[in-house]
Formats: structure tokens, C-alpha cells, sequence
């Protein structure tokens, strides 16, 4: 009879565990780690065998982990990090290294830096993927927990143990369907014509929304949608306004037009920053990535200046 031990744990079971635990579902994280199904549901199995709890137990449509689990989670991420920490001991080559790198970022972020950033990842390592997860209001623990490597956004998560970097400052601008109507020519006409804005699935709105309204400032909202992506079906064709970005010009409000806002508001410049825990910051696998992010953010800075 074969025994089964605390022996029979390594790295790539954790990874599973963390993987399941987040997910909240098998598929979902055999997808995540690009195995099949039933290679995680046979991981899970041998899993509950060594730690002697089923885990996971189903729940509706889904599954839920179990209090066994969730008390398990912390100290799990804790042990892949350190194994990380021990795999890399010695000389770092990343061309011999594989990398995989999760971000939280907004579309803005997203369309802005990363394609690029991909691009310098997959020259610098011997094989680079990226997974992308939505930011919307960003939490210290999406670092902590390890949900993600790093953050992207304007307000990054705040701790003693998260550091962070400023990479480019951006301005808000007012996007409009030239084929609709014509820029708002001064503040009245700009505060008098209906908006689309942008309230992330957290209800927090825009930085520069919260700004206007602490302001005094009053607009009319015709419509609110979860990210940038939305706003376009909501402009186009119509007299509507919306107040965003102005890096959104080359991504997803491509063809429509856009002008500075008609009067001087506090709050229409921000600075774009990337956050990371401490437990990385002498990673030299996770120093070159920000460092390539670093560059690939100069260079855009020198494109808009341009």
C-alpha cells in the first residue's frame, strides 16, 4: 500500500492549491495553469489524501473552499515564495528563465503599457506570458495574497510592506463624435451637455469625478459603465461628452475627437504609478521586469511629447 506523506508536497501541488483557491473553480485554474481538467481534479485528490480535508467542497454551480483550506492559503503562498526565493539562489540568467507575470491593471493601463511591455519580455527571457486581471480599486492584499505581481493605477494599494514607482503623468481630456457635435466652447456648454463616465464594479467613479463633485461641480451623467471599453457605444452618434484620459486616444476612443477641458479643473492631471510588494523588491527576475516597465513608460512619454 502506498503511503501518502507531507513528502509527497512540492511546488507545482501549492501552485495548484493557490491556483483552485483563487479561482474558485477546477476549470478555471486548469485554464490558469494550462492543464487539463482531470490533471488537477487527480492534483486535488492526492491533495486531500496528504492534508486530510476535502478542500473544496461543491457549492451551487461552483465550489468553496473549505475553513481547512482558507487557513491554509497564507502559509502556502509563503512556501512558494520562499521556493522561489531558494530556485533563484544562484546567478540569474533571464534568458534561461521562464517567466510568467500576472498584472492588475485597468484598460487604460492595459492597452497603454503592456503590449509593449510583452514585447520587451519576450526579448529579455527565454519564454514570457502575461495575465492580465482588472484592477478597478486596488487592494494591498491583491499583493500580499500574491493574487498579482504587480499593480498598475493612478492609486496604487498603500502599506509598509508595498513600494512603489511613478512611471507618466496624463490628463484628462473631453472625448466627443465630431460627426455628432462640436467641442464645448466654454464651461457652461461643457457642464450643461449629458456625460458617460466610468464607475468600476467596486462603485468607485473616476479620480477626476470625485474631484469635480468635492468641487461643487455639477454635471449630468446620461450613463455609467464599468470600464473604458464601454463608453464608445454610449458617444458615438450622439451629444454626449465624457471626460477621460487622454492615452485612451490610441486604444479604445480611437476615431473620436477630443479637446482640453474648457476651463482649468483640479484633479484633470494624475500620475500613473506601479506598485509591488517587498518581498520582490530584490527579485532580479521581478527588478528587470520594472525596469523594462520603466522604459517602456519613458518611451511612451517621448511619443506623446513628439
Amino acid at each position: 500500500m502506498n503511503k501518502i506523506d507531507h513528502l509527497d508536497l512540492d511546488g507545482h501541488a501549492l501552485r495548484l492549491f493557490i491556483a483552485v483557491l483563487e479561482e474558485r473553480s477546477v476549470s478555471a485554474a486548469a485554464a490558469r495553469l494550462g492543464l487539463t481538467q482531470s490533471a488537477v481534479s487527480h492534483a486535488l485528490t492526492r491533495l486531500r489524501a496528504i492534508l486530510h480535508d476535502p478542500l473544496f467542497v461543491k457549492s451551487g454551480r461552483g465550489i468553496v473552499a473549505t475553513a481547512h483550506a482558507e487557513a491554509l492559503a497564507e502559509p502556502a503562498r509563503r512556501l512558494l515564495s520562499r521556493l522561489k526565493e531558494f530556485s533563484r539562489a544562484t546567478a540569474f540568467d533571464a534568458h534561461a528563465t521562464d517567466l510568467t507575470l500576472t498584472v492588475a491593471a485597468n484598460d487604460l493601463q492595459r492597452d497603454l503599457v503592456l503590449p509593449g511591455l510583452l514585447n520587451e519580455l519576450q526579448r529579455s527571457f527565454a519564454s514570457a506570458s502575461l495575465r492580465i486581471v482588472p484592477s478597478d480599486q486596488p487592494t494591498p492584499d491583491m499583493l500580499r495574497e500574491e493574487r498579482c505581481d504587480l499593480v498598475l493605477s493612478p492609486f496604487p494599494p498603500e502599506g509598509g510592506d508595498i513600494l512603489q514607482r511613478r512611471l507618466f503623468s496624463a490628463e484628462y481630456v473631453c472625448f466627443y463624435d465630431a460627426a455628432a457635435r462640436r467641442p464645448p466652447t466654454d464651461a457652461a456648454e461643457y457642464f450643461a451637455a449629458d456625460h458617460v463616465t466610468v464607475v468600476y464594479t467596486t462603485r468607485v467613479g473616476l479620480a477626476f469625478d470625485r474631484a469635480m463633485e468635492a468641487a461643487g461641480h455639477k454635471r449630468r451623467f446620461a450613463v455609467s459603465v464599468p470600464n473604458f471599453a464601454g463608453v464608445p457605444a454610449f458617444l458615438r452618434g450622439g451629444p454626449r461628452l465624457a471626460t477621460l484620459p487622454s492615452g485612451l486616444s490610441a486604444s479604445v476612443m480611437r476615431g473620436f475627437a477630443s479637446c482640453p477641458l474648457p476651463a482649468p479643473v483640479e484633479g484633470a492631471t494624475f500620475a500613473m504609478l506601479m506598485a509591488w510588494h517587498r518581498r520582490h523588491a530584490l527579485d532580479p527576475a521581478h527588478m528587470l521586469v520594472r525596469s523594462l516597465l520603466v522604459r517602456e513608460a519613458a518611451k511612451l512619454g517621448r511619443a506623446r511629447r513628439r
